[in-house]
């Protein structure tokens, strides 16, 4: 498929780093570009040629392959859309990788602004304890060419809206948009292009999921989905036929567990009407809601989505649920660092935007929430309007700072705002210190940043760290 053609390779970073040594294994005469000249030396003696800052096409280049995080506005890219050479991702070269292969890998495959990393771990570990020889890769950390090169039989593939932008035949055996919400519009121009591109997603799938209680999620799947597609919704209400979601106690199940041993009455359960072995049961049975970690009605609606994907896959029941309690998040995902003076500390670090700030808030009846830093243009009165019930206090520092403590003055006025300087040395030390002297016991501390970290901190990892570093200060 590659061998002797002439592929351009844009980016030296983790997508080069996956891309050229596959490609140069395959035959292609590889030429690497990127501005970052240290960036680009890291791929010395994987046998492509390097070439600092290319605007346009070396002659004769067939194919371009581009790191996701490029804009389709960059000036390399739009002069080899001029010249009529076809650009793609790193996803649609694992794709087309993978269709050569003897027994082509099924994907699975997960997009959304928040909860798809969780989601894709939980698909991961329901399809583990099913004996699948599976693994979680994409935006998650894991290449997807990675992947399809090292021969797994499913792959739990977690899509970003740039990686979807370069993709064009991808056609996953189950999909889903878990949510969409304002974010990247930097990137896309708009939220309207944001979520066109997260729909691509469903395409080509044969089986599309959609959250019903997300509007985007719903419109995307009937915009997106091919006329041949099984439709299943899950949400966090009693599902209707060809559904998933949430009942209390044993409402019409499978006697999984045997007549009248079921959890009691006031116990959820989190149940299955789409597919369903037995016409005469209503649904069936997958977990109990307290099995799924971490706790809250978004890692409820995201541990579905899970399920519906690897139902879709023809798991069963049993192994959803025990894939679903055996998973643990990810760093920096709701983890709980530590418990002083009654008060627990919570590192969502992670949260980066105001949709997954929300649900992290929306777990806990009291918190003194520590928040702050790029958001990108996306506006937080929503947030502090849903949230304003369960705030003891606010911590603020950033950048954007200013912009959310003038969100709590104007929907929350009586919630404690203290905005931390500028000059602050230690900012994350000082933040826990000062939520510290807010919090009273019960309370949580909570890291739910609502955006982005690059102000202050490398990355949201760092910005964990650092608030996990002065939590043991404490």
């Amino acid at each position: 498929m590659f061998a002797g053609r002439r592929v351009l390779v844009a980016g030296a970073g983790v997508t080069g780093a996956s891309v050229v040594p596959a490609l140069v294994d395959m035959g292609a005469q590889v030429t690497v570009t990127d501005g970052n000249a240290e960036r680009l030396a890291e791929l010395e003696g994987l046998g492509a040629e390097l070439v600092p800052g290319l605007s346009e096409p070396p002659a004769g280049t067939e194919l371009v392959v581009t790191s996701p995080g490029w804009r389709p506005a960059a000036p390399l890219l739009v002069a080899a859309a001029t010249a009529g050479i076809e650009v793609i991702g790193d996803v649609e070269l694992a794709w087309r990788v993978g269709r050569e292969r003897r027994h082509p890998p099924a994907w699975l495959a997960v997009t959304g602004t928040n909860g798809k990393t969780t989601t894709v771990g939980m698909l991961e570990s329901i399809l583990r304890a099913d004996g699948r020889n599976a693994v979680a890769c994409g935006n998650v950390g894991f290449a997807v060419l990675e992947a399809v090169l090292g021969g797994y039989e499913v792959l739990a593939v977690e899509l970003s809206s740039f990686q979807l932008h370069w993709s064009n035949s991808v056609a996953p055996d189950a999909s889903v948009v878990v949510n969409v919400a304002e974010d990247h519009l930097d990137w896309h121009g708009s939220v309207e292009a944001y979520a066109a591109d997260k729909g691509k997603i469903h395409d080509r799938s044969a089986t599309v999921v959609h959250n019903v209680n997300d509007s985007w999620s719903t419109r995307l799947a009937a915009e997106h989905a091919p006329a041949s597609a099984r439709r299943v919704g899950f949400g966090l209400d009693t599902p209707g036929p060809g559904e998933l979601g949430l009942v209390k106690g044993v409402w019409g199940l499978a006697p999984s567990r045997g007549v009248g041993a079921g959890p009691p009455q006031d116990t959820a359960l989190l149940v299955d009407r789409a597919f369903v072995d037995d016409p005469a049961h209503r649904a069936e049975e997958l977990c109990v809601a307290s099995d799924v970690r971490p706790a809250g009605p978004h890692n409820l609606a995201n541990a579905l989505a899970a399920a519906a994907l690897a139902r879709a896959h023809g798991v069963g029941t049993g192994a959803v649920a025990k894939g679903l309690r055996e998973f643990r998040p990810g760093a920096h995902r709701a983890v709980e660092v530590g418990e002083v003076g009654g008060v627990r500390y919570i590192n969502d670090s992670k949260a980066t935007n105001p949709h997954a700030a929300a649900g992290s808030l929306l777990s806990h009846p009291s918190v003194v929430w520590i928040a702050g830093g790029l958001l990108k243009g996306a506006s937080v009165d929503d947030l502090v309007r849903t949230v304003a019930d369960h705030l003891r206090a606010a911590v603020l520092l950033g950048a954007d700072a200013g912009v959310i403590a003038a969100a709590l003055a104007r929907h929350a006025p009586n919630v404690p705002v203290r905005r931390l300087s500028p000059g602050d040395h230690e900012p994350m030390t000082t933040a826990v210190a000062t939520a510290r002297e807010l919090a009273r016991p019960g309370d949580v501390v909570l890291l739910a940043p609502a955006a982005a970290s690059m102000d202050m901190f490398r990355d949201y990892a760092q910005r964990g760290d650092a608030f996990a570093a002065a939590v043991r200060e404490l």
